[in-house]
């Protein structure tokens, strides 16, 4: 790294959060609230497409699947495209593809086309959660970087909410393609106004472009005001980066990390939320009942969010995600044993609070800090990719499951997912709280690590 790009970086981290932060927080955070919006519409058009007599149980089938197949192959172009070609470019495609694509599934004709749509929508659906995370952290400096990633994920994830009202006012009156239409127009006038985001510095003096990295900080630091004790400018070697370096002995451990962090997460997610209101039916509660508890269940989703943070930048990433896996582990064993439908909803609320604070620590912050400049889309986009993969099958595994050992054998899988999680995090795994991007990936012997982060924790009580 140039002492001119190791100045565009300081720069960046010795700024009070201004005007310029919350803007890119709403331009990035409307993009992705439609992305998620789109990806939970699906279980109510489904049903009503099935109703209409347009789809079947197979064809449904098919459509998720196609779905899943776009996202992991958006989550990899993502990676490679916004490492050669920049954030801007990234996330301006494929918020243009997911846009006009769900426009159009407003309009399919017949439901093989909205099938195909499906696919080519989850490219760029995919690929927003690998953009936004990751170009959100390159701008923001080192103290308010995991506030507000969180502040992201509770952006991101409020969608399920609306999104399940939108359903129940619109479907039933004016019909399933609106639903595709509402996120469509909603992503190109982002988009639009996404045309005013500037490229991220870092990305720009990382690749050789220091004078337009230079500028653009200018212009930041006009809309803020600098710390009274900013944080000294640290300079380690930045050269292209290829994909095989996500493997070198140094970053293989982080990018072990960043698997384990995205795979468990997504599939604690999908393993549990997903199949909540089917296993309450399994349980012998009606469906009005079922979905009144699984309301109360889901309302752990923002909850989780806005524990994330509070603990991001005091308890840290690692040990934030260590604490809150355990509670997932606990409180999960506890899901099978309660009968009421308020102790239900309570325990339910608790495992769903504990898996949306791994995903805000983890998805929106904790992975992104893993990968320098030059090499963090790529990462991230290699552990999105492997997320959406391992969760195609993710259904069929809890299916078998639930088959052979019931409700315990599921909590106690996710129970288990969860334990290999903490001990991958406590073998593998760094602090990032209060560290700049620069300083987490600064080259340091282990013993020099762990006193840096025993001093930020401590630091932090």
């Amino acid at each position: 790294m140039s002492a001119r790009t190791a100045n565009v970086a300081q720069r960046l981290d010795s700024l009070e959060i201004g005007p310029f932060h919350w803007r890119l927080l709403g331009l990035i955070g409307g993009g992705m609230f439609f992305d998620a919006f789109d990806n939970f519409l699906s279980g109510s058009v489904l049903g009503a497409l099935v109703h209409q007599g347009l789809s079947d149980i197979h064809m449904n089938a098919l459509f998720i699947s196609m779905g899943f197949a776009g996202l992991t192959l958006g989550a990899w172009w993502a990676g490679i495209a916004g490492d050669r070609f920049g954030r801007r470019f990234s996330y301006q495609f494929n918020l243009l593809v997911f846009g006009v694509t769900s426009l159009a599934a407003s309009l399919a004709p017949s439901m093989t086309w909205l099938i195909v749509l499906r696919f080519i929508m989850g490219i760029g659906l995919g690929a927003e959660i690998v953009v936004g995370y990751s170009t959100l952290s390159e701008f923001m400096p080192a103290h308010a970087r995991g506030r507000f990633s969180s502040l992201l994920n509770l952006i991101t994830n409020s969608s399920v909410l609306v999104s399940a009202a939108a359903s129940y006012l619109i479907i039933p009156h004016f019909g399933w393609r609106w639903m595709f239409a509402i996120p469509g127009i909603g992503a190109l006038v982002i988009w639009y106004l996404r045309k005013s985001m500037p490229e991220s510095p870092r990305w720009l003096a990382a690749v050789g472009r220091d004078t337009e990295a230079q500028e653009i900080v200018q212009r930041i630091e006009g809309e803020s005001v600098r710390l009274a004790n900013p944080p000294p400018a640290v300079q380690h070697s930045e050269e292209p980066g290829r994909l095989r370096d996500l493997f070198a002995p140094r970053q293989l451990a982080r990018t072990v990390v960043g698997i384990a962090v995205i795979c468990i997460s997504f599939t604690a997610m999908y393993a549990f939320i997903a199949w909540a209101p089917t296993f309450l039916v399994k349980q012998g509660f009606g469906i009005s009942n079922s979905l009144l508890i699984t309301a109360a269940m889901f309302a752990g989703g923002p909850a989780g969010s806005l524990i994330s943070m509070a603990i991001a930048d005091r308890i840290g990433r690692k040990w934030g995600l260590v604490i809150f896996s355990l509670a997932g582990a606990v409180i999960g064993m506890a899901y099978p044993f309660v009968k009421t439908p308020v102790t239900i909803a309570l325990v339910g609320f608790g495992v769903t609070t504990c898996i949306y604070v791994t995903s805000a620590l983890g998805v929106a912050c904790y992975v992104t800090e893993l990968f320098p400049t030059r090499l963090r889309l790529r990462g991230v986009g290699l552990c999105n990719a492997a997320g959406r993969f391992v969760n195609v099958g993710v259904p069929y595994a809890v299916a078998a499951v639930y088959a052979f050992a019931g409700l315990l054998g599921v909590v106690s899988f996710i129970g288990v997912l969860f334990l290999v999680l903490v001990a991958v995090l406590l073998a593998l795994g760094v602090e990032t709280r209060q560290r700049t991007l620069e300083e987490v990936q600064a080259p340091v012997e282990p013993a020099d690590d762990m006193a840096a982060q025993t001093k930020l924790h401590i630091g932090g009580m």
